[in-house]
């Protein structure tokens, strides 16, 4: 039971299989957050109780004074002089509400969130659901929290409804507030912009709040939906650190609010200047998912817990028995698209180990360079003379799966879709379009839109053998008006984009459920957890540079799994040298190649094939292994890492050197789980080394060359 009720106390515990989080129901009224962290700790929480002056407080409950108590969701303009979790503008025109406990219900499963992506409830997963009610504005509140036992992680959600006789206006909504002790806390942030998307950030937090946020209709390459907050004294594998994530692509607020006396407060969710929604009577408003997780073993602990969870309850399922290891035609041919030189590229990869050739941007409508022809989506004739179904079945013939390019959310103004529907875009009236890339973005909050663009690709896709799709977006949201919407529910534009993306993203998953589906957004515009719903692999970042990749890589995986990086050779020139280095900055995720193979020198090339046994030899465990983090590329020269089995059988260790180092010095790359007694050979060397030596560290000397630098381990025990 990961959920029960202490009815003598009047709590209610919340269990995974090494965290605790305890809600105290305050007199029947309110709810106190009691604790949340460490299941075994040798001492029984309780829930304090603080009174301070210049706080209101209720006259038969003064000893609860909301600005100095520990809550579960925490009201605008109703005493807590905090950030606050939901703000509601009532009938009456003022923003004051206070939700009062009603009743509380646990049950097996979760509750679904209607045309929003959520984790998907294991067996023995259970749902705490919480109903709250304010009388005045006559809105009822539930809470929800699902309890993922065997990965540490706890998603909350909420659903609002408007039983009342009239309408409210929601102007903050938050999905997860969690109060935190103390106000020794240092917060971690993927912060970065296009080109070099979450770069890792860890500052101490100081009096005062501190918010991470897009206001630009998707999560961003600017700021990542995950916070992580640590103690001080926390390092990558000890210590404790809680960590936060958001199941949505759109805009968002994280917030972290430290007061001296009262700790530090975290919120994520809707809120800001992007978001407002109008709830009539008998209306129902639910947020997107938030999570939440606790380690006591660090920030690693912390990752940890999250890629499991990742794994298990959001991606979908694998398709194939293997990631493909695909070419992808952009950095060699970019629009000139050529069905002849295509089929060249085709065979030759297929020759070279590769297994699916992916045709980027420049295949459709009038689509000669970026400003003509999307929302066009019908293949170029010029191009392809036999139709799309015939390029690719020719394509399969040579041994190689197929995939394609699409950008479904925006249009060109020089496109037929526009000339005819200029009113399908997100505008205002009355003010100049603003293009970014040449684009405008389609209005995916009219259901006209997105009809058509089922219509659009059920026409060229229906019959064409497709295997994958890279489903790009390379603007973000202005101007955010629609002409669907009336005038008294425009702030609601930018939420019901991303609604009509994802219903648009589930068409897909049910109309071609063996295609593979990768996300990009301008490379990681939209790398988050919703989108990682219904595709199984992102592309990281445009910028295919190892060093920055490094970066780039490693703020990636504090939140996500490995398996949902797509990370692409690229830009070898004719150096194996530089082809090998690239190669290992590669495989810390789903390998992909992008260059020109017909124009390589041969001795380049004859390395790709060893290049993509190897990394079969690994990609299960890189796919499904635990990771651990050794350097950090961030805040040093260097990046290493490794993956290991759940038995401690295989470790692959990866060490990278980002620039020459001015005096060279020796590095202990240590291990940690590697049986002491036992003996584990690097199949890459030949060499053995035993678990102790593993454990005290593998030792690897830096360079001071020019020349690129880097070193893999594949070693296994022996039996």
């Amino acid at each position: 039971m990961s959920v029960f009720f202490n009815k003598e106390e009047n709590k209610i515990v919340l269990s995974t299989a090494k965290t605790e989080y305890i809600i105290e129901i305050l007199r029947n009224r309110f709810l106190g957050h009691v604790y949340y962290g460490r299941k075994e700790r040798g001492y029984e929480p309780v829930y304090e109780y603080k009174l301070s002056s210049f706080t209101p407080y209720y006259e038969d409950f003064y000893e609860f004074q909301p600005d100095v108590a520990s809550t579960e969701y925490s009201f605008f303009g109703n005493g807590d002089f905090r950030c606050t979790s939901l703000k509601l503008r009532n009938g009456n025109g003022n923003s004051v509400t206070s939700f009062e406990y009603k009743c509380h219900r646990i049950f097996n499963g979760r509750e679904p969130i209607d045309r929003m992506p959520f984790a998907e409830a294991g067996e023995g997963d259970e749902t705490l659901e919480i109903t709250l009610w304010d009388r005045v504005s006559e809105c009822e509140l539930k809470l929800y929290y699902t309890v993922f036992e065997d990965c540490d992680v706890i998603s909350r959600h909420m659903k609002l409804t408007n039983s009342g006789k009239c309408p409210v206006y929601i102007e903050k909504c938050m999905s997860l507030q969690c109060d935190l002790r103390g106000d020794n806390w240092d917060m971690i942030t993927l912060c970065g912009t296009y080109f070099r998307e979450r770069m890792y950030s860890r500052a101490p937090m100081q009096p005062g709040n501190r918010s991470i946020f897009s206001r630009r209709g998707a999560s961003s390459h600017h700021f990542n939906p995950f916070m992580g907050l640590c103690r001080h004294e926390t390092e990558e594998e000890s210590g404790e650190c809680y960590g936060f994530n958001f199941v949505y692509s759109g805009n968002f607020l994280g917030e972290a609010e430290l007061v001296a006396e009262n700790g530090c407060r975290v919120q994520l969710g809707l809120g800001g200047e992007n978001f407002g929604w109008k709830l009539s009577p008998g209306e129902t408003f639910e947020s997107p998912e938030a999570v939440m997780t606790y380690s006591d073993d660090g920030i690693g602990g912390m990752s940890r817990n999250f890629h499991k969870f990742t794994r298990d309850r959001i991606l979908p399922e694998e398709i194939f028995e293997n990631r493909p290891v695909v070419l992808n035609t952009w950095e060699a041919v970019g629009f000139n698209i050529d069905e002849k030189i295509l089929l060249e590229f085709a065979g030759k990869a297929s020759a070279y180990g590769m297994d699916m050739l992916v045709v980027d941007d420049g295949w459709f409508g009038a689509r000669e360079h970026d400003r003509a022809g999307l929302g066009d989506w019908w293949e170029n004739p010029a191009k392809f003379k036999d139709g799309l179904k015939a390029f690719a079945q020719r394509v399969k013939k040579t041994g190689m799966k197929f995939g394609i390019w699409i950008e479904p959310e925006m249009v060109n103004p020089d496109s037929e879709l526009f000339r005819a529907h200029p009113e399908w875009t997100l505008r205002c009236p009355g003010r100049e379009n603003m293009l970014s890339r040449s684009q405008l973005v389609l209005d995916m909050s009219n259901p006209c839109v997105v009809d058509y663009l089922k219509e659009s690709f059920e026409k060229v896709f229906g019959d064409v053998p497709l295997d994958y799709i890279k489903w790009d977006m390379n603007r973000h949201l202005s101007q955010v008006g629609s002409d669907y919407l009336p005038a008294d529910r425009q702030n609601e534009t930018a939420h019901r984009y991303m609604l009509g993306t994802y219903d648009l993203y589930r068409w897909f998953k049910k109309r071609f459920p063996k295609v593979m589906i990768e996300n990009c957004s301008g490379g990681g515009g939209r790398y988050d957890l919703g989108m990682m719903k219904y595709s199984h692999q992102i592309w990281t970042s445009d910028c295919t540079d190892p060093v920055w990749r490094t970066r780039i890589q490693y703020g990636s995986t504090l939140p996500y799994p490995v398996s949902t990086m797509s990370c692409h050779v690229s830009h070898p020139g004719n150096s194996v040298q530089e082809l090998e280095y690239r190669y290992t900055v590669a495989v810390n995720g789903m390998l992909g190649y992008e260059m020109n193979i017909l124009t390589m020198e041969e001795n380049v090339l004859n390395k790709i094939p060893g290049q993509i046994e190897r990394y079969r030899r690994y990609e299960k465990l890189i796919k499904n292994g635990e990771y651990f983090r050794l350097l950090n590329p961030c805040e040093s020269n260097y990046c290493s890492y490794y993956f290991t089995d759940s038995e401690r059988k295989v470790f692959l260790l990866t060490f990278v050197q980002l620039a020459a180092d001015c005096e060279p010095s020796k590095i202990a790359l240590k291990i940690r789980g590697a049986s002491p007694l036992a003996v584990y050979t690097d199949k890459l060397s030949g060499k053995s080394y035993t678990g102790q030596e593993l454990n005290e560290g593998i030792t690897v000397e830096t360079t001071a060359s020019e020349e690129r630098f880097c070193r893999m381990w594949e070693l296994v025990k022996n039996e």
